[in-house]
């Protein structure tokens, strides 16, 4: 295993594409150094921003694998492309975490800022934190957002989480921000806290389960029924009433939405539609 350790607090945005599992792979800690990376403006060797040790590894963590000790809250797309291997991070991490990875394992003891997993393919990102805005999402403009894999966010997550999601799965454990889903056409999104509100604006297909409360569902979705439980992924499910909604009807979707009962009696009126 390599373990590196930001040798100073980080003023300037570091893009460190070169911290992943498949650059490091047969590598000496010497040649790890001289990988290149920018900070700011400059050109620089990780080794000039990293101390670099070379350990072996706990058994349960397979090889390659990287630990990276320190707040990196500055420095961008880590993990970014992968296709195997572990990256542990203790500590704060920046924006792209994993971007369009491939697989592989990605733990984070921190929290992580925008656009983590975004438009991933396949792998597992784990955040034992917050995640910022766009989880999963792709760029502004595009329409193809994550295609693959499994995002867990212990914490909370900003807006637009899991925005055009053609496959996969996304599970917050926290509360989420306004327009998660939007435009989704595939895979299953799951918070267990509470939402903002505008879920599934303009999904095409796919599923939101929504476990806390939403104060109101967008007038394009229409009252389906009451559900006893819902499926989130083989061998877990949550068993409490749901009421579940069908849309977004505006794009002739078939997305479904499900919402707690029992944590949204304002919600209740739709009953008379049984």
């Amino acid at each position: 295993m390599i373990v590196l350790y930001p040798i100073k607090e980080f003023r300037f945005p570091v893009v460190a594409e070169c911290i992943n599992p498949d650059f490091f792979d047969n590598k000496s800690a010497a040649e790890i150094a001289q990988l290149r990376l920018w900070e700011g403006n400059t050109e620089k060797d990780l080794g000039e921003l990293f101390k670099i040790e070379e350990v072996q590894s706990p058994e349960a963590i397979e090889e390659p694998a990287i630990m990276i000790n320190g707040n990196v809250s500055k420095v961008k797309w880590i993990g970014a492309r992968m296709k195997r291997g572990q990256i542990i991070i203790k500590g704060d991490v920046g924006m792209h975490l994993g971007e369009e990875m491939e697989g592989g394992k990605i733990i984070v003891h921190g929290n992580v800022d925008g656009w983590a997993g975004s438009m991933m393919k396949d792998g597992i990102i784990e955040i034992h934190g917050n995640a910022g805005d766009y989880v999963g999402a792709p760029y502004r403009g595009s329409t193809r957002g994550m295609r693959g894999g499994k995002i867990i966010v212990y914490g909370n997550v900003g807006v637009d989480a899991g925005a055009y999601m053609m496959k996969g799965l996304i599970k917050v454990y926290g509360n989420a921000g306004q327009f998660v889903g939007h435009g989704m056409h595939d895979g299953l999104i799951y918070v267990q806290g509470n939402c903002n509100g505008r879920a599934g604006s303009c999904m095409t297909g796919g599923t939101i389960v929504i476990g806390g409360f939403m104060e109101s569902v967008l007038p394009t979705f229409t009252f389906e029924g009451i559900r006893k439980k819902v499926k989130i992924e083989e061998g877990e499910a949550v068993e409490e009433p749901f009421y579940l909604f069908l849309g977004d009807l505006v794009e002739n979707g078939k997305g479904k939405l499900y919402i707690s009962k029992t944590k949204n009696p304002q919600l209740s009126n739709y009953e008379k539609f049984l």
